[in-house]
């Protein structure tokens, strides 16, 4: 049996080790906001309002944490790590970005991820400014001019939510991408927190342990409580 030559041989597989990408406060805040959003879409279509109140002031205070936590939380949650110069999106798109760059969000899913978060606030804001002079009167109506409220009123109910919703779409039309094309599961390291990659990678992980958690509960309850008491100036 003939002896197989050196270029026959397949080159050993990189080494992989596992890394904590994103911490327990910003999988939790995943989760959260994408039940609270489809909730908020099922609400408004069923009608169920005093559900819809709730649900939003719920997802003001995610909204608020996230952004806080954009820039206090774990490595790979922080804005810093994912925003991008265009030139770095055009050589991700190319094929020949820098692996660091697939870690957390990548150059085209931080667009998406950002594009997300802006909307939701512009949905959210523009609520708490809304009168429909029939069932719900925002809590800032009587902050604002008239015109910002009549505004407000009608993007909140026509074209902010279909953008919410076609955002929503596109964000899970691209991990079935991710998942079809590129063989690479997004879901999974949003549940667990770790993703495997390369061990001669030198990136750091993310901070995660009980006193991060504990300051992200701190920091969390104080987001709720503002949007409560904000909620609580509802006439």
């Amino acid at each position: 049996m003939p002896s197989a030559t050196p270029s026959a041989i397949p080159p050993p597989s990189p080494a992989l080790r596992p890394l904590r990408v994103w911490d327990l406060p910003t999988r939790l805040f995943h989760w959260s906001l994408a039940c609270c959003v489809v909730a908020l879409i099922v609400s408004a279509k069923t009608g169920a309002m005093e559900w819809h109140f709730r649900l939003g002031y719920t997802t003001l205070a995610l909204l608020l944490f996230r952004v806080v936590w954009g820039f206090v939380g774990g490595r790979w949650s922080r804005f810093v790590s994912f925003l991008y110069a265009p030139a770095s999106l055009i050589a991700y798109l190319r094929g020949s970005g820098e692996p660091a760059h697939a870690i957390g969000h990548t150059p085209l899913g931080a667009l998406s991820v950002l594009a997300l978060l802006l909307v939701l606030l512009l949905q959210v804001g523009t609520g708490l400014m809304s009168d429909d002079a029939i069932t719900f009167t925002g809590p800032l109506v009587d902050l604002v001019p008239a015109a910002w409220s009549s505004f407000a009123t009608d993007w909140h109910s026509n074209q902010g939510q279909w953008l919410v919703i076609g955002l929503l779409v596109l964000h899970v039309a691209a991990v079935m991408v991710y998942v079809i094309f590129r063989r690479q599961t997004l879901v999974r390291p949003m549940l667990s927190g770790d993703k495997h990659v390369s061990a001669n990678l030198p990136v750091p992980s993310s901070r995660d342990d009980w006193l991060t958690r504990l300051g992200a509960s701190i920091l969390f309850g104080l987001c709720l409580a503002l949007a409560f008491w904000i909620a609580s100036k509802q006439a």
